[in-house]
């Protein structure tokens, strides 16, 4: 078993959106897995609880896209976990938010006579020798890049819930279909939650017609588009199942028009516990953030506060 330390300490992520519109690919894979029982597509529901997403797994805990950071979220009772998933040059999915892994390993250490220290340039070989802890804190230590196959085993071992964000599709051409290939092969990911439970997987990008394309290769798999989708949009999207726009701007009126068109509105990433509870406040069905422990408190005095009025 991985040994688990947590850390106290912020980060700032900045992130940028911007979606293409592509045409959606054929469906290459099956809806339900052999054995697993019929699968539909998990639709959104008032009875849902509120759910704080486990950014990058802990990340203000862990580092960030790592095993110890979905260890982390674990031990810190985070019901959902919220990972980036890249291809290397030999088509490996591995998880790192980054293009470059210069920010959060050792790689310039390791391979100071590359010329690209891009993820879609490195093979996992050369990625798999890297230190993706110390950057954090030197208690993780050697803490590797996760292949998305290890993160799924993970994940499903400790019964924890995925937002799977893919990052810059455009990048790494077949990532859908590798993605879906991995997802079907498993039918845990492809059997859905109850009703009144979280999603079991999510599936979202600031690539809005990555999504179609991968809609169409799972279509029992709820999909999210990352940024504010203008509300006159909203009806140009309608095959997919959450709109997760930055928290600054948040409005009612527009967390409103979401959710009457159909969605469900996760805004990202917010760390501060008056923060969520004002969101929370203006209807959103739960939150991303670095720090889940905090997030649960925030849902908490949420709760709290409207138990209060009724």
């Amino acid at each position: 078993m991985r040994r688990i330390a947590i850390v106290v300490g912020a980060v700032t992520f900045a992130v940028t959106a911007g979606g293409v519109p592509a045409l959606a690919g054929p469906s290459l894979f099956p809806s339900e897995p052999a054995g697993a029982g019929p699968v539909s597509a998990e639709q959104p529901s008032p009875e849902r609880p509120l759910v704080a997403v486990a950014h990058r797994g802990a990340s203000g805990h862990a580092p960030e896209n790592t095993l110890a950071a979905i260890d982390a979220a674990d031990e810190l009772d985070a019901g959902t976990v919220e990972i980036d998933v890249q291809l290397t040059a030999d088509g490996e999915p591995v998880l790192m938010h980054d293009a470059s892994l210069e920010r959060t390993t050792d790689i310039e250490e390791v391979h100071p006579d590359l010329d690209s220290y891009d993820i879609s340039d490195l093979t996992l070989e050369q990625i798999e020798e890297v230190d993706a802890g110390s950057w954090f804190d030197p208690a993780f230590e050697g803490e590797p890049v996760p292949t998305f196959e290890e993160a799924l085993d993970r994940l499903e071992s400790l019964d924890l819930n995925l937002f799977l964000e893919v990052k810059d599709p455009q990048s790494h051409p077949g990532i859908e279909e590798a993605l879906a290939g991995e997802i079907t092969s498993r039918g845990y990911w492809m059997r859905k939650n109850p009703p009144r439970e979280p999603n079991r997987l999510m599936v979202q990008s600031f690539d809005w017609g990555s999504m179609e394309t991968s809609k169409g290769l799972l279509p029992s798999i709820p999909h999210g588009l990352l940024g504010e989708v203008p509300v006159d949009e909203l009806g140009d999207h309608d095959w997919a199942d959450m709109v997760n726009p930055n928290h600054t701007e948040l409005t009612a009126d527009y967390v409103s028009a979401v959710q009457e068109a159909g969605f469900e509105i996760m805004p990202y990433t917010i760390n501060e516990q008056d923060r969520m509870v004002e969101v929370l406040e203006l209807g959103a069905n739960g939150f991303v953030t670095d720090f889940p422990d905090i997030g649960q408190d925030a849902i908490a005095e949420f709760e709290g506060a409207r138990q209060a009025e009724m």
